[in-house]
Formats: C-alpha cells, structure tokens, sequence
C-alpha cells in the first residue's frame, strides 16, 4: 500500500500570511508526526481532526490502515503531542465513528490516552431534529444521508479535550450561553453573569455549499467555529501558538486569523494547502474591511 512521501523539509513555510504583532498563520507541506516537534515545540493548543480510517478518498493520502496498523500510528500521534504540548495545554482531538464501526472514535482516544490524560469529551452535533408543540417537528443543519435498515444516521462526533494531568482551567464562559431564565443568575454562588456553561453538547452545522468541488475541496472538513471555540474554551488569554498538524483546507487556520492567534498547519497535499492560504487571506481581507467600515466582498 503505497503512501505519499512528505516533501523534503525547508525552513521556508508552504506560506505565511501576517497577523500583525509578530504573529501568523504559516503552513508547511510536511508529515505531522515528524514536523511538529520542529515546527511546533511548545504550543498551547493543537486541535486537530486526522483522518478517521474509514476509506476517505483524501488526495495525498491513503486512509485504509489495517486496524492496528492505525490505532498504532494513534498511539504515536498522542505521544508526539504530549512531547510538544506546553505543560498548561489543551489537545483538542476530533473523531468520528461510523454506524458499523462506533467504537473507532474511543479507541483511537485510548492510544492517546496512554501519553495524556482525557479532561473533558464534547458532542459536536452536525444536525437536530426536535419537537416544538402545534408546530410539529424541526430539522436543522446538515448529515451525510445513510440507506440502510440497520442503522440510524450518523449526525454527531466527538473532540476529546486532553491535557497533562486533566486540570487545564477553562474560561468556559466565553462560549457561553445566555440563562433562559434569569433567576437561575442567583442561585449560583458565584459572582453574577448574565452567561451559563454552554456545556459538553456543541450545534454547529455545516454552512450550506452550492458546489462542493469549489466551495468545499476536502472529503472531511470541520467548521470554522469548531476550532475556534475550542481555542476560546482554553482561554485565548493564556494561548502562544495553536497548532493542527493535520490542516486540510484550513478551518482551524482560519479560526487563528479570527482571533489573532499564532498558529502553525501542517499538511501533505499542496492543493489543501493552496486552498487554505486562500481562505485566510480572505478571512483577513474581510477582517480589513470591516474595521474599515467597507462591505467585503468575494466568497468565503
């Protein structure tokens, strides 16, 4: 089973777009595992979505390990995360199962689970469908639909929050939600906020796409907001670099422009990579505009 070798390693990045003060979001053409501890060696936060071992055609990688053979490589991910992990860090880790195969996600995080320690599993819901009275039921967001008469489909999966030694604190409110009821404020016996814990269960739906190819290039993507609330829920005070050793097409990268944080991505594919500068750039140039009062323009 053939896989792609990494480019050869360069000191230049793949490219660097500027986020003033120092930082920037650079992206390298290189092999996570043996990159990370050169190009990362004492990030804050890594969160990252590798690939699940589920036949994904992804372009520049073969994603049909046998079982062991990807559950090892795992383990050996966890271990090179815990070597450059800073010692107050977050590993925000996000894997799917599928509906014949839903132990995946949790084995794969028991591997990493041999180098860090699991703090907290968030659901990161994709789609919901509730009842609302006389209205009947809603629907809202998207999934990939699944024929089948054994199984449900699949409208969820996991990030496993690692650290050290399990007690990173959290700056939980700033992802937090407003209290439905207000005199629930009170009872807390903590200084007031108008703001609850929003929780282990994240909505956060796909932006509807009208051409896939274009809009969307990557077989297994994550919205925006999924890395950045993960970098808020560390604590943005207390985050130096954030790190996704596998980028893709650079939702994680484009989070970091969002909130000015340094960040480093690292893929083998040029053609993710070229699409994820694009993005950031982007998400850069909208940035500019908005300070500047001009409405911007172009696709996301």
């Amino acid at each position: 089973m053939r896989r792609p070798e990494p480019a050869a390693r360069s000191d230049r990045p793949f490219a660097r777009i500027p986020l003033g003060d120092g930082r920037a979001v650079r992206l390298y053409r290189e092999e996570a595992l043996a990159a990370l501890p050169v190009r990362a060696p004492r990030p804050s936060v890594v969160v990252t979505s590798p690939p699940y071992n589920r036949r994904v055609r992804y372009a520049s990688y073969r994603d049909d390990r046998p079982r062991e053979e990807y559950l090892a490589w795992i383990r050996r991910l966890g271990a090179t995360v815990a070597g450059v992990l800073d010692g107050g860090g977050s590993f925000f880790l996000n894997l799917g199962g599928s509906p014949s195969d839903p132990w995946l996600p949790w084995d794969a995080a028991r591997e990493v689970g041999r180098s860090l320690v699991l703090q907290n599993v968030l659901h990161w819901v994709k789609s919901i469908a509730f009842d609302r009275g006389e209205d009947g039921p809603v629907a809202v967001g998207h999934y990939k639909p699944l024929v089948s008469d054994r199984y449900v489909h699949g409208a969820h999966e996991y990030v496993f929050q690692f650290s050290h030694h399990g007690d990173v604190p959290l700056d939980r409110l700033a992802i937090g939600v407003p209290y439905r009821d207000r005199s629930n404020v009170a009872r807390w016996r903590r200084p007031a906020s108008e703001l609850r814990c929003r929780g282990n269960t994240w909505f956060l739906p796909y932006e509807t796409i009208r051409l896939r190819a274009r809009d969307r290039p990557h077989p297994a993507t994550f919205p925006v907001e999924l890395p950045e609330w993960c970098v808020r829920l560390h604590g943005l005070d207390r985050v130096r670099q954030v790190v996704d050793p596998f980028v893709g097409i650079g939702a994680s990268a484009v989070a970091a422009a969002r909130l000015g944080v340094d960040f480093v991505g690292l893929d083998l594919d040029a053609g993710y990579l070229r699409v994820a500068a694009a993005r950031v750039r982007r998400e850069r140039a909208a940035a500019s505009a908005r300070a500047a009062g001009t409405p911007p323009t172009g696709p996301r």
